[in-house]
């Protein structure tokens, strides 16, 4: 299964849990960016290893992340 992971930068608060617990481990927080709340937001470093497993998007405590399943 492929999947594609996106998320509501400016909500996300950068507390990792998403990053926890990617099987793939393709999540990071993007140290280089400081969205308007003034954190650092998480972000997907590989997304064509992504399975759409959805454990990033069910952690996650503000729902800023979105899993699409892909059809390959």
């Amino acid at each position: 299964m492929k999947g594609r992971v996106s998320f509501s930068s400016e909500t996300c608060k950068g507390c990792g849990l998403c990053v926890s617990v990617c099987p793939m481990k393709i999540l990071a927080l993007d140290l280089t960016k400081v969205n308007g709340i003034g954190y650092n937001p998480a972000h997907c470093i590989a997304e064509e290893k992504c399975i759409a497993c959805t454990n990033c998007a069910l952690m996650c405590p503000d729902s800023v992340i979105t899993v699409e399943r892909l059809d390959v």
